[in-house]
């Protein structure tokens, strides 16, 4: 893993102590669900939903896998959509490159498809803005993770759904064009990260 990024991991593992409660028994539900599957040897896919699957959302997905990864469970994998297609937003590849992950691009015109890559020994996460439809999301064995309160109201069924939640994040979106838009940014990605790490922190592998 990036050295860079192993230290803003081991900086944000620093901060969930500061975990609001009741995100915390959200996430500690996520936690024991994924524990007891991944106890049994089954693979689990986690989804990462918000209306436009552009910033929050895709920083789930990322965070999701990498926090996985970071603490051992390869059988976790990890998506991102939406209820509409727009592209993953600049602003939000920005924060994540200036931490220590590395994007590429495979140059399309729109709705751009990102490798992000998070280790040299791992396969990238792939992101790209879809709907929650789209024939790249498993339709079984799925942790819904809804990112925004707007697409947990407009999705009353997502397929193959084993165990939904709501865990809303501020969009960083209402920063854009401001003096505040790097670092609302940057503060959303970061909390993401601290809560994904709290969650997979307390998976038991026993």
């Amino acid at each position: 893993m990036n050295p860079a990024l192993i230290d803003f991991i081991q900086d944000c593992l620093t901060e969930i102590t500061y975990i609001p409660e009741d995100r915390k028994q959200i996430l500690l539900t996520v936690a024991l669900f994924l524990e007891e599957k991944i106890k049994k040897g089954e693979e689990v896919n986690v989804l990462y939903v918000c209306t436009h699957n552009s910033r929050r959302s895709h920083f789930g997905q990322i965070w999701g896998k990498t926090a996985a990864h970071y603490f051992g469970f390869e059988n976790v994998h990890t998506f991102s959509a939406g209820t509409e297609v727009t592209a993953f937003n600049p602003n939000a590849i920005q924060a994540i490159s200036s931490i220590g992950f590395e994007v590429k691009s495979n140059g399309a015109a729109t709705n751009l498809v990102y490798d992000v890559l998070f280790d040299p020994a791992e396969k990238p996460i792939q992101c790209f803005s879809k709907t929650y439809q789209d024939g790249s999301i498993p339709k079984n064995n799925v942790v819904a993770i809804m990112t925004c309160t707007e697409a947990d109201g407009n999705c009353p069924v997502i397929p193959g759904t084993a165990l939904r939640v709501a865990c809303p994040y501020q969009d960083p979106k209402l920063f854009d064009g401001t003096d505040q838009q790097e670092s609302a940014y940057l503060e959303r990605c970061r909390q993401i990260a601290i809560e994904s790490l709290f969650l997979f922190s307390n998976i038991s592998k026993a």
